[in-house]
């Protein structure tokens, strides 16, 4: 019998083998061949660790051990296992190695909970191949409808009906779960950033996350020659959409206190070396743990666009996202703490930076939070790396706050 390590990373290291560009990091998108292995692998384990295993209409993955009460609310466990393209083989899959092996830990110790324990494995959280992001948990509770779902395409003009269907998905099942069916969520992820790295703590519990929304920016301007037009008569708007950017990080540094502020994505239209740019399309992204700082960064983001309307320059801004900070269930915070207290395992609080699954979820049901150090704070590359035996803590943790959760005996 591998030992709970040893176990550990063998699923990450099998799990980090399905990726679309080996030698060169983690890309698994949603609905993928990629995706396909890597469910099927995790599907295999739940039905190997006597759990019961259903899909659901967006392609979430379900393992349950059931509970003696009838019809009782599931204390689920879980994360998401796509990735960024060339990510990491930690962000995700190491929540659904711990959740796993948390059920794991279930079947070895023969437990009946009496609430029943359920394994969750979630769609599209990055965002990579449908944008916008959070789309299982997102789905899973009611805030993606039908209809936006089916409407997603990826950038080939893939739809997801499409997608889930190239891998033997069934985007008609059931999608939408019933709050009263949640007892609690717990998720393990790990931290990307370098706070409990440097603290050499192993246990982040987190209090809260962060806000954040996403914002679009389109830039009009003129199409012209390179060569034939004038300084005085262009209307470049690659050049209007430089200044913007160029003061942005000016925007997060005076609102203080912890808000940052992103554009990590831009296209130029038409793209050509010897044409004046017409078109420009960029992401903002902005994050703050209060909402206050969030909304004046919007504030300022949006009279800051809106001052390069002028000379032949047209500017839009439309927000693609909005997610109000938040803090985290009080008592299941004090459950972890306890646990790591009997378990002697060092922890400290932590809020959160990035968004996750669980901050969906916490509107919906009672949700905690672990992280795990990141090696020199890096996620979303190759070089992610967390160390199994911190995950190792946090299954010892999560399998004893579920027992307490279950009422397993």
């Amino acid at each position: 019998m591998l030992d709970l390590k040893e176990r550990i990373e063998q699923h990450i290291a099998q799990i980090s083998e399905y990726t679309a560009t080996p030698g060169k990091g983690t890309t698994r998108l949603t609905y993928s061949q990629e995706d396909l292995k890597t469910r099927n692998y995790i599907k295999g384990k739940m039905s190997e660790y006597g759990l019961q295993v259903r899909e659901d209409g967006f392609g979430n993955i379900f393992g349950k051990l059931k509970g003696s009460l009838k019809d009782a609310p599931s204390v689920m466990v879980g994360s998401h296992f796509d990735s960024v393209p060339h990510g990491g083989s930690y962000d995700g899959p190491a929540g659904v190695v711990a959740a796993l092996e948390v059920a794991g830990l279930f079947a070895k110790n023969n437990l009946s909970p009496k609430y029943p324990l359920e394994v969750v494995a979630m769609v599209e959280e990055e965002g990579a191949r449908f944008g916008g992001g959070l789309m299982g948990s997102r789905g899973m509770v009611g805030l993606l409808s039908e209809e936006d779902f089916n409407n997603l395409r990826d950038s080939n003009g893939v739809s997801t009906v499409e997608a889930m269907a190239e891998i033997g998905l069934d985007s008609s099942l059931p999608k939408k779960r019933d709050p009263k069916t949640m007892k609690a969520f717990l998720e393990l992820h790990i931290e990307q950033g370098p706070i409990l790295e440097e603290k050499e703590i192993p246990i982040g519990v987190v209090e809260a996350i962060v806000g954040l929304t996403q914002l679009e920016v389109t830039v009009k301007g003129q199409a012209g020659h390179a060569g034939t037009t004038p300084m005085d008569r262009r209307a470049d708007a690659l050049v209007a959409a430089a200044n913007i950017i160029a003061r942005l990080p000016d925007l997060a540094a005076e609102e203080g206190t912890g808000t940052v502020i992103t554009t990590g994505r831009l296209n130029v239209y038409p793209n050509g070396a010897n044409v004046i740019p017409d078109q420009v399309v960029f992401s903002v992204d902005i994050r703050s743990g209060k909402e206050e700082h969030v909304l004046n960064v919007i504030e300022k983001t949006k009279n800051l666009v809106h001052f390069f309307s002028k000379n032949g320059i047209e500017t839009t801004i439309d927000q693609l996202l909005y997610i109000q900070p938040k803090e985290l269930n009080q008592g299941i915070r004090s459950l972890l703490k306890e646990k790591s207290e009997v378990l002697e395992i060092p922890y400290c609080s932590i809020n959160s930076g990035a968004g996750h699954d669980a901050m969906v979820l916490s509107d919906y049901t009672d949700v905690g939070m672990l992280f795990i150090p990141s090696k020199d704070g890096l996620s979303h590359c190759p070089e992610e790396w967390s160390d199994s035996e911190d995950i190792a803590k946090a299954v010892q943790i999560f399998y004893e706050t579920a027992k307490s959760l279950t009422e397993a005996d």
